[in-house]
């Protein structure tokens, strides 16, 4: 397909125009004009651009691009070095940030849920990011905290009564640890998100509801995942997606 065809369906399906964000949505470094492999990846670090790169992928489609707000504009260093190489192969960046967190199908919430067993009641939250849902039966703490671990590959972070049974939960994916408030509001039992602060263990200890910190990219790497493999499916793309471990 052509390259403005994949930004122009990214942009309806993902209804990037409705987010406020950080960074640009869409297309951040135009390449060959036609796309037939699509690379995936939760951030476009160089290990990410290198390994796409050398697969032959015409697009790279990313939840961590470029472009943040308040940083640096000037195209220098790793940034320049990472920009140079895009442009260099040809290869085209696009990235989703807040779009593919909120998406009710393709989004990391969405998908979060999906893989925890948590059936979604609702949403709250900036732009209806956060999730709110439900266990299909209790657990304890420590079990639904080892059911996070193994599915996300990753031992979380757990502030909380190990012993404590686990019903309603709310999480958000990535950064999110300042939607915890609002997640204690809820009535939730426990809050999942990818990473913690300091002001989240006295919330915890002092509210009774159980933070776990799941990891940021470990959080994040289902939407950009489902977002590769819808595309592949619907226009015949060739897919695939390429992992950087990160133990944050």
């Amino acid at each position: 397909m052509l390259l403005d065809e994949l930004r122009n369906y990214n942009a309806s399906l993902l209804q990037t125009g409705l987010f406020k964000d950080y960074c640009p949505n869409g297309l951040q470094v135009e390449g060959r004009a036609e796309v037939r492999r699509i690379a995936t990846g939760v951030t476009a670090s160089q290990q990410v651009l290198d390994a796409a790169i050398a697969w032959g992928a015409d697009a790279l489609l990313a939840h961590h691009g470029y472009f943040w707000r308040n940083e640096d504009a000037a195209i220098t260093g790793i940034k320049k070095r990472r920009i140079a190489q895009l442009l260099r192969n040809d290869v085209s960046l696009l990235a989703y940030h807040l779009p593919l967190d909120a998406h009710p199908e393709l989004g990391n919430n969405a998908q979060l849920g999906k893989l925890l067993g948590l059936t979604e009641q609702g949403r709250f939250g900036e732009q209806n990011i956060a999730c709110l849902g439900e266990l299909a039966s209790p657990q304890t703490l420590a079990q639904f905290a080892a059911q996070v671990g193994q599915a996300l590959q990753r031992a979380p972070q757990v502030i909380g009564e190990a012993n404590r049974n686990i019903s309603k939960v709310a999480w958000c994916s990535g950064g999110a640890q300042g939607y915890f408030e609002a997640a204690i509001a809820q009535g939730v039992d426990a809050y999942i998100s990818g990473e913690i602060s300091e002001q989240s263990f006295h919330l915890a200890q002092e509210s009774g509801v159980a933070f776990i910190a799941a990891g940021h990219h470990a959080t994040e790497r289902l939407g950009i995942q489902a977002l590769g493999e819808h595309l592949s499916a619907r226009f015949g793309l060739e897919h695939r997606f390429f992992d950087q471990d990160n133990p944050v």
